[in-house]
């Protein structure tokens, strides 16, 4: 085995007898995410969170409202989402190395895994919890005046933050419906902050529900079953988000339609009969990575099949720039 052209070669000879050579192209961009698109969305969404978790917090302190509490813990949880997300930016962005050789960018999605799954979680049965909590002290404390306006408040930042996060979700999402472009989005972060804002202001409207209903009918339970309600909203946008976040750690496959332009682009080629089999899978949002079992014509030696790899593989990278890895194998027909 020697190097030679930036591929492996594992013999010399012409493809011949049904003899199978395989020839391997690695990746020359090992950073995956340095292609990955602008993250302010996230930053203010981090801002924005922070500020409502202690404007809430402040509002509970001084009415007593479980609602409230359960509001704070919710924007707490976005705030720690948005931090992970950006930890998991930065972690997958180094470049592969002997230890990585494939880079770190499911590093990012392992990290949205988590957000999804422990983060929204811990959050809905703290908020449920509390919300039970609330049928042992059944008492209004404070001026609940101090509710609404935090509320208000609230509502408008999270406007704010949700703005953000659907023109970064909606510029990737171009013209796909609303439902599939999260089934099929290869970045979480945008549905997560996405999905989140959603979920605070629904959750937002149910506490507003559970202050004002308490004080209309004089009974401080409305407050609790609120609290509750937004625990289970909670809940399950991570049931959504787990779903999403564990099919893109598990690995998910580029489109059909664009294997069938890469299995067109390859059969194009002067020194290919035909494809045989194509495998990709999403290392990161802005990386794929792509094999191809491919019949060359018999009467091709080594070195040609080389040259022949190459062409194929900077026509396959200047059609798709997300495929930054590529293994071409050369099979019998």
């Amino acid at each position: 085995m020697e190097w030679h052209a930036g591929v492996y070669i594992t013999n010399h000879k012409p493809i011949a007898n049904n003899r199978v050579i395989k020839i391997l192209v690695p990746n020359h961009c090992p950073n995956s995410n340095q292609q990955m698109k602008s993250r302010v969305f996230l930053y203010i969404s981090l801002a924005v969170d922070l500020a409502i978790a202690v404007s809430k917090f402040a509002g509970a302190a001084i009415t007593g409202s479980s609602s409230m509490i359960s509001e704070g813990i919710h924007s707490v949880i976005d705030a720690t989402s948005q931090l992970l997300l950006l930890w998991g930016i930065k972690t997958s962005s180094r470049a592969a190395d002997a230890e990585r050789p494939f880079g770190y960018g499911r590093e990012f999605y392992f990290w949205s895994f988590i957000v999804s799954l422990v983060i929204f979680i811990i959050g809905g049965c703290i908020s449920f919890y509390e919300g039970l909590m609330r049928f042992n002290r059944p008492e209004f404390e404070g001026n609940q005046n101090w509710n609404y306006g935090i509320l208000g408040i609230a509502f408008l930042f999270t406007i704010v933050s949700l703005t953000s996060a659907l023109k970064a979700f909606n510029k990737q999402r171009s013209h796909t419906s609303f439902w599939k472009a999260i089934t099929e989005s290869k970045d979480p972060s945008t549905f997560i902050v996405m999905l989140g804002d959603v979920g605070d202001l629904i959750g937002l409207i149910v506490a507003f529900l559970g202050v004002y209903l308490g004080r209309l009918f004089h009974n401080p339970y409305y407050d609790g079953i609120a609290s509750m309600i937004i625990g289970l909203i909670m809940i399950v946008i991570s049931a959504i988000l787990v779903r999403e976040s564990k099919s893109l750690l598990m690995g998910e496959t580029t489109s059909r339609r664009t294997l069938r332009k890469i299995v067109k682009l390859t059969e194009a080629d002067e020194a290919v009969i035909k494809v045989k089999k194509q495998f990709s899978t999403y290392l990161a949002p802005e990386e794929v990575l792509l094999q191809l079992n491919a019949v060359f014509k018999a009467d091709l030696n080594t070195g040609q099949i080389t040259d022949a790899i190459e062409r194929i593989t900077k026509t396959i990278q200047a059609k798709f720039p997300r495929i930054k890895q590529i293994f071409i194998e050369p099979v019998r027909e």
